[in-house]
This record gives structure tokens, C-alpha cells and sequence, in this order.
């Protein structure tokens, strides 16, 4: 809503647009500490308070951004502990549900962040605690120490590895996924065209899946995307998402809008369902359009714990 993606939207919409998501039965808001710096937790803040009891919040911690915009990894508990601390003053709440290391710092053992986290549910202070852009091996570790509530990686119908290497551990610990950008960060809307001109301050200038070479070889995944939602009388978001939502019952996406018609068209999703043989259908024919650029560009390096 304001960071990230552009000009940030005005406020007054963004938490109108917040208040209509609890009225239609959203109950989870994913920020971090990061956004904005901080100003994403004071506008989520604003907006939910007086309702948190109907809503359950998530946040993040462990990086920042340098002048220069690369990350700043820091999962110190010490560190950790001081940005809870921030966060719930900025979310105006005495506990938050779900606080995530948002990267992996390889400085610090995932133990000891397992440590902190244990110790911040002790205090009350948080519900359950997460991971994001980590591998099994991290998961595992974390979990022997203080158990997971959920991880929360890239994945959709374009960025897929978490499905491969993740999903057993998951299951195996009982943990959620929640996946980030399931839309891929609007590829899959059917709105990306070639030629799409994008304001210097959208990450997606960093993304290779939207440069114009991208876009075009990747148009047959879109159009059968497309097609698809024609035959369901639904849209290319919604087919996205329901692909998602299908692949276990362990899994709560979290699609990203600041535009009214595109809260409704995504919650629409939860309406669509796919059999077991349409599923199979669409996995095959999916394996047939693979993805074939890298997720970054050479000046974001993909950080992703093993």
C-alpha cells in the first residue's frame, strides 16, 4: 500500500480499503517493519485498531535497507527485541500473531532467533513465530528448538520451488505456508502487457519476469491462464489464486491491492475449485510453459537460507 509498488496510495483509501477487507472476512494482514521503513505498521495500525479483535496480524523483522538499497541483515536477539518492540508500538496492539525473521542472517544461528522467539511467547508479546525465503534444512533446525506457525516464501504458479523442496517439511511439522506474491507480483492479473513502463521506486524493476523480452515468452502461460478463466467465468487473478489455495489445505496466501475491485475479485477466488483430474490437466500443461528467467536481475541478489 506504500511501499514498494510506486507512489504510496493515500492513506484515508488504504484504510478504508482495510476496513472493507475485515467486513468481507479477511482475518489476516501480513507487514513488517521494513515497509516503508516503518510507515506500513503505523498505517496497518491505524486501520485495525478498535478491530483486533477480528483480525490477526503479522510482521517481520531482521532487515533494513541501506542508503543504497541493498539489505541489512541483522537477527541479533537483542535486535530482534527492539523491533518488537517498535512494531507494537506502531500497531497500536500488545501482541502480535505471527512475527517472522524476514531473511535469514547467516551471522546468527537460526537457534539462537529460535531462542528469542520462545522467549517473546513466553512474555505473551507474540501468538507463534515464522520464516521467510528459507529451505528445509533452516526449517528443521528453527523447529527442534521453538515451533514454527507458519513460513512464508515467494510462490506461485510462476515461482514454484518451494513446492519441490519445502512442502514435505512443512507437513511433517505441522507448519503453515503462506505464500508471497501468489499473483507473482501482478504478472498473473492478465493486466502485463509488453511495454509496461514502471516508476523507478517499483521493485519490479529489479524482477527479469517484466522486462519486455520476458513478457513476450512468456505470453502462451498467460494466455492459457487466460483461457482458463474464461471457461469459469472468472479472471486470470482468480484462476492464480485458486491454483494456489488448491495445492494443500495448509496454505493462506496473501494477494497484495490497493484498488477496492481487486479485494473483491481476489477473495473471489476461495469460490473456485478444481478436481482432482483438473488439477492434473492444469499441473501438466503448466510443466509444458516453464519460467525460463532468473527471479532477480544482477542488482538483487536472491537471498534464500537453505
Amino acid at each position: 500500500m506504500n511501499f514498494g509498488y510506486g507512489r504510496p496510495s493515500p492513506e484515508k483509501d488504504m484504510i478504508e480499503l482495510i476496513h472493507e477487507a475485515v467486513d468481507l472476512g479477511v482475518t489476516l494482514f501480513d507487514t513488517a517493519e521494513s515497509y516503508g521503513p516503518f510507515t506500513n505498521e503505523e498505517l496497518v495500525g491505524r486501520a485495525l485498531e478498535g478491530l483486533r479483535d477480528r483480525v490477526s496480524i503479522a510482521t517481520k523483522c531482521g532487515i533494513s535497507f541501506a542508503a543504497d538499497g541493498n539489505l541489512i541483515l541483522d537477527a541479533r536477539p537483542g535486535t530482534i527485541r527492539r523491533s518488537l518492540e517498535g512494531s507494537l508500538r506502531r500497531l497500536r496492539t500488545d501482541h502480535v500473531d505471527i512475527y517472522y525473521l524476514h531473511r535469514f542472517d547467516p551471522k546468527v544461528p537460526i537457534e539462537e532467533v529460535a531462542g528469542a522467539m520462545a522467549e517473546f511467547i513466553a512474555e505473551g508479546k507474540i501468538r507463534g513465530w515464522g520464516l521467510s525465503e528459507v529451505g528445509p534444512e533452516t526449517v528443521a533446525r528453527a523447529q527442534s528448538v521453538c515451533p514454527l506457525t507458519a513460513v512464508e516464501n515467494e510462490y506461485s504458479i510462476v515461482i514454484r520451488e518451494s513446492e519441490h523442496r519445502l512442502f514435505d517439511v512443512l507437513e511433517k511439522f505441522g507448519i503453515g505456508f503462506v505464500p508471497y506474491s501468489p499473483l507473482a507480483r501482478g504478472f498473473l492479473t492478465g493486466t502485463i502487457k509488453e511495454g509496461l513502463k514502471l516508476v523507478e521506486t517499483d521493485f519490479r524493476r529489479n524482477l527479469p519476469l517484466f522486462e519486455d523480452k520476458n513478457i513476450a515468452a512468456h505470453r502462451k502461460l498467460l494466455d492459457f491462464i487466460g483461457e482458463l478463466a474464461a471457461d469459469r467465468n472468472a479472471t486470470p487473478a482468480q484462476i492464480a489464486l485458486a491454483w494456489v489455495l488448491a495445492q494443500r489445505p495448509w496454505i493462506v496466501p496473501i494477494p497484495g491491492t490497493t484498488k477496492p475491485h481487486r479485494l473483491r475479485e481476489n477473495i473471489g477466488a476461495v469460490e473456485i475449485e478444481f478436481t482432482a483430474d483438473e488439477m492434473a490437466e492444469f499441473n501438466r500443461r503448466l510443466d509444458e510453459l516453464p519460467i525460463t528467467c532468473p527471479r532477480y536481475n544482477d542488482r538483487f541478489v536472491e537471498m534464500t537460507a537453505p
